[in-house]
């Protein structure tokens, strides 16, 4: 399967390697970033020289309006989705729940829970045969930290993606008819900005593989889950995490 994919939060990490991969397979490949243009047109570049086709697309996608118009410009410009790949997120603020300010919390859920809503129901309004669409895939990239909890250190973000998996599980069950599979992928720790290396380092140390995922290792997972390699998974949630449940 090929076709058109969008992955939000392309420009950098996880996504970043996820659009380079598609386009080695020989994807269109809509490279979503909230601000980082420069970070965008690179990636979508390397997927051009990959020998798929790049196209960067701005889009903050916790606001509904702008994932509405950002869909829209990836069906005139680049083809209808086929695929998605749910991976903008933020980890907010480093410390208590306690401590969180309001609008660090309403930040956190825009993002990596409404966003990912706002996407899927586009994606949906495209892919599903009851809509005309003739189906797809979405892969919701969420973090083992919904197992771990992240006590003192990111609770938010823990529930958020406790949130993403709820989705991946019941939105599986009601598109699974209409020809979309949707299924996550749950990194460990990862080599990625979010963590920084230091952290990377430390954190990956105690892995039972002993170290960090390079971001390539998780997008194999995602791209293995769009493909037809995949066709009869629905629903699952793809523990990415070097050994550490």
């Amino acid at each position: 399967m090929t076709g058109t994919a969008i992955v939000t939060g392309g420009s950098r990490g996880i996504g970043a390697a996820v659009c380079r991969l598609l386009g080695a397979r020989g994807w269109s490949v809509a490279v979503n970033y909230r601000s980082g243009r420069a970070e965008a047109e690179a990636v979508a570049r390397d997927v051009d020289a990959a020998g798929g086709r790049g196209f960067p697309v701005q889009a903050d996608t916790g606001d509904r309006d702008a994932v509405r118009r950002m869909f829209e410009t990836v069906d005139r410009d680049l083809g209808v989705a086929t695929a998605l790949v749910n991976n903008a997120g933020i980890h907010g603020p480093r410390g208590r729940l306690d401590a969180l300010d309001p609008a660090d919390v309403r930040q956190v859920l825009a993002v990596n829970v409404e966003g990912c809503i706002w996407c899927a129901q586009e994606a949906i309004a495209r892919m599903s045969t009851r809509h005309g669409g003739k189906g797809g895939a979405i892969v919701n990239v969420s973090s083992g930290s919904a197992y771990i909890g992240n006590p003192g250190d990111g609770v938010l973000y823990a529930l958020s993606k406790g949130a993403l998996n709820s989705l991946t599980i019941g939105l599986s069950q009601e598109v699974a008819g209409e020809g979309i599979r949707v299924n996550g992928v749950l990194p460990g720790i990862t080599e990625t900005d979010m963590p920084g290396p230091d952290r990377a380092r430390r954190v990956g140390a105690g892995v039972p593989m002993g170290r960090a995922a390079r971001p390539e290792e998780i997008a194999e997972a995602v791209v293995w889950l769009l493909s037809d390699a995949a066709s009869y998974v629905a629903g699952a949630q793809l523990r990415v995490g070097g050994g550490k449940p």
